[in-house]
């Protein structure tokens, strides 16, 4: 196993953290306030620890899990240290009613981070399709990713690790389509199908 780092303190970065802790990986996290990442390194338990806001990270793969308005910015403040890292993305860029996200095609936020990330770094988007409490049950799920091709055989190993399926959407350009994905998911959950829903894709 390997250290992950989670740059972030809400549900989605409390949710991951427990599920890659409970299986096997060491866990930093980091946010702008201490106290907080604190608060999650308490609640997830052993093997954590609390990294510095802006510090190097120490894994390999970083999961940025802030608000999307704050990703980029998150991004370019730690720069050259996130050279060489697979950077995963897991924001939805929705707009104020859920209705829609407030990107466009050739401009979802993973490519925004790429842009700013530095040339080394991997950025794929993972995790944006579930909700965190259905992530947090540690049951087999379904995960959509997308993004960097020379990253993406480690991030489907990472997610197999969590007792996840890993499904391959394609490369950068598909991560404006996780973001509509995102949003497919709450119309559902907001229309009759609850927020216990999780996407599964199969075969017949």
């Amino acid at each position: 196993m390997t250290t992950i780092s989670i740059i972030g303190s809400g549900n989605m970065a409390t949710a991951i953290g427990t599920r890659a802790a409970k299986h096997g990986h060491t866990i930093e996290v980091m946010s702008r306030d201490a106290a907080k990442a604190q608060a999650v390194a308490d609640q997830i338990g052993d093997a954590v620890t609390v990294g510095t806001f802006g510090a190097p990270p120490a894994g390999d793969i970083v999961i940025v899990a802030v608000l999307y308005a704050g990703a980029v910015d998150v991004v370019r403040h730690y720069g050259d240290s996130l050279a060489g890292k697979i950077v995963i993305d897991i924001t939805n860029p929705f707009n104020a009613d859920a209705s829609g996200v407030v990107t466009s095609p050739g401009a979802s936020v993973s490519q925004e981070i790429a842009a700013a990330a530095p040339d080394s770094a991997h950025v794929v988007k993972a995790f944006n399709t579930l909700f965190g409490h259905v992530i947090a049950r540690d049951k087999p799920l379904d995960v959509f990713f997308a993004g960097d091709p020379d990253a993406k055989a480690q991030v489907a190993t990472f997610l197999e690790s969590l007792g996840m399926r890993p499904l391959d959407a394609g490369g950068l350009e598909a991560t404006y389509a996780l973001e509509w994905a995102g949003i497919l998911l709450v119309g559902l959950a907001n229309n009759g199908a609850g927020f216990d829903l999780a996407f599964e894709a199969t075969t017949h």
